[in-house]
């Protein structure tokens, strides 16, 4: 084989593990922008690398993009980002190749926006532990080769990951998809009326709302709201279409059911473009978790996904 077959056979040997690179960095970091880019600096250590010297090249691959993340997760930039609160995984609509294997319920949880934005109280070691045990089944002989660490030294740092993801982890469970779209409905009929008790009828008593705010206003921090009250409140104020909220928004919005990281979501879209997502955790016929998600940087790969699918029939028209 010549030089130009060669590297064809190498680039399609990577390309074939493309998506699964995708998947890990994409839990590791949260980002699917940041994701990409890591996948990407792989691909140019792979060309720079003697191939003929790597046995086993999804190995040897993992290893590479698990560091570069790493590596993303230690800078001092990211660090910054992410202490001020401001923070929340970018989302992603259910089928998008970057959400990586489904088939346990491990594996389902890795990538749900609950356990990503737990996985901020980890250390970037123990973060990678977890993922590479929980979502992709590496044992530890093989997590202590990708980060040179030992065997005894990934077993801690997962117990550790757990213990802390456990303690932190907000009650849910894995809902029939129709009756998750029912609950979510009413939720949206609800607000957009303003029956507020309605709403507070929906929540559990200990739900909690987070909102990103459109990543506005001077320290860009989240909002919160802790009490079902607080939460109708709002819900009823940001749901309630307006003329105001139209002109803000560059016209009338159509409003479409989704999953997104496997959680049941409504989607704000105008046009073609995804201008806001919301999505929840429903647990024992109520809804727990409630996250506004609208800041643009956070919404390219979902508008992609979504163009790409094409839109069903929304649930609002002309919101």
């Amino acid at each position: 084989m010549d030089s130009i077959g060669v590297d064809r056979f190498d680039t399609s040997r990577f390309e074939a593990s493309r998506n699964r690179l995708a998947s890990l960095a994409y839990r590791l970091l949260g980002s699917a922008a940041d994701a990409q880019d890591a996948v990407q600096d792989a691909f140019l250590h792979w060309q720079a690398a003697d191939r003929q010297q790597i046995k086993v090249p999804e190995a040897w691959l993992t290893k590479v993009v698990t560091n570069l993340c790493l590596d993303r997760l230690r800078s001092a930039q990211v660090r910054r980002e992410r202490a001020v609160g401001a923070w929340l995984p970018e989302p992603l609509l259910g089928g998008d190749p970057m959400l990586g294997p489904a088939d346990t319920f491990e594996q389902r949880e890795s990538v749900s926006l609950a356990v990503l934005t737990l996985m901020e109280r980890l250390s970037p070691l123990e973060r990678a532990v977890y993922i590479l045990r929980e979502a992709f089944s590496y044992g530890h002989a093989e997590i202590a080769e990708i980060l040179d660490i030992t065997e005894s030294a990934s077993q801690q740092h997962l117990h550790r990951a757990r213990t802390r993801i456990t303690a932190a982890r907000r009650r849910s469970s894995e809902v029939d998809p129709a009756s998750a779209r029912k609950i979510i409905e009413e939720f949206l009929a609800a607000a957009t009326s303003g029956r507020t008790d309605r709403l507070v009828a929906l929540l559990t008593d200990d739900a909690i709302a987070i909102s990103d705010s459109n990543g506005a206003g001077p320290a860009k921090t989240l909002l919160r709201y802790d009490t079902p009250e607080r939460i109708a409140t709002m819900a009823r104020a940001g749901f309630r279409p307006t003329p105001a909220k139209r002109r803000l928004a560059g016209g009338a919005l159509a409003v479409h059911y989704a999953l997104v990281n496997g959680a049941p979501a409504i989607l704000f879209v105008l046009g073609d473009q995804v201008v806001g997502t919301v999505t929840f955790d429903v647990t024992d016929g109520k809804i727990a978790t409630v996250r506004g998600i609208a800041a643009p940087t956070r919404l390219v790969r979902i508008t992609e996904a979504w163009r790409q699918r094409g839109p069903d029939r929304p649930l609002i028209t002309q919101w």
